[in-house]
């Protein structure tokens, strides 16, 4: 709760977080209860320790080399520039402005990954969303991720437990976490992301495949050992793209 007895709003905790990655504001425990905002958090405080270790560069003390003596007469007089009044806080400024447009490069949608490698980076920064639990998303929720406008899904596949709106491939997709036998699935449904043919992902012990469906493709992530097989088959007879 706020100072003022409400509830904090995800979009305050968002503003928060941003600005504060330590969570030590007011109100940084709406976490605890937001599935949503814990796996905002965990991707903002991932970044932020990115940086922390990119701007913690070890600089050796600087050592001039010894200049031979030259005699007066052969030296020659040069103008006195005035020293800049840049403050020294300039400079950092510029380092990290700079990193953060190496971080942009490096991560968004223009880097060169394939399909497959960004979707395991963006599984990577989002750890809350692969909570074991019982505890299904509200209709609400998942309505309000998987929208008419992109497609609809038969919710009834299996125990939801996470739906969030997410950036694959500079394109707003639903990302979706269904429990399984062996640990959390994942699901991306990808509109207009169109494949030739089914791709298959593997990752830090987890596998999957990416699979064309009409005008867009799915991808199904499990633990190494889950059999995807028929949750496959049911995601893709539950799928329709409104495209």
């Amino acid at each position: 709760m706020s100072g003022s007895g409400k509830a904090m709003n995800c979009d305050a905790f968002k503003e928060g977080i941003l600005a504060d990655p330590s969570a030590t504001f007011e109100g940084a425990g709406h976490a605890a209860a937001c599935n949503s905002c814990a796996a905002f958090q965990a991707e903002v405080q991932a970044l932020d320790t990115h940086i922390l270790k990119a701007l913690a560069i070890d600089v050796p003390d600087l050592v001039m080399p010894e200049l031979p003596r030259v005699a007066d007469d052969n030296v020659v007089s040069l103008p006195v520039f005035r020293r800049s009044r840049l403050p020294g806080w300039f400079a950092i400024a510029a380092s990290i402005a700079l990193a953060a447009v190496v971080g942009v490069r490096l991560l968004g949608p223009g880097a060169d990954l394939t399909l497959a490698e960004e979707i395991l980076a963006h599984i990577d920064h989002e750890p809350g969303a692969l909570r074991v639990t019982d505890v299904a998303v509200t209709d609400d929720r998942f309505s309000a991720v998987v929208r008419p406008v992109t497609g609809t899904m038969d919710r009834n596949i299996g125990l939801i437990s996470y739906a969030q709106s997410c950036v694959i491939n500079g394109r707003e997709v639903p990302h979706l976490v269904i429990q399984g036998e062996k640990g959390p699935i994942t699901l991306l449904l990808m509109p207009k992301e169109m494949i030739d043919m089914a791709q298959a992902i593997e990752g830090a012990g987890v596998s999957g495949v990416i699979l064309p469906v009409g005008n867009g493709s799915i991808a199904i992530i499990g633990e190494r050992d889950e059999d995807l097989t028929e949750l496959e088959r049911n995601v893709i007879d539950s799928v329709e793209w409104s495209i």
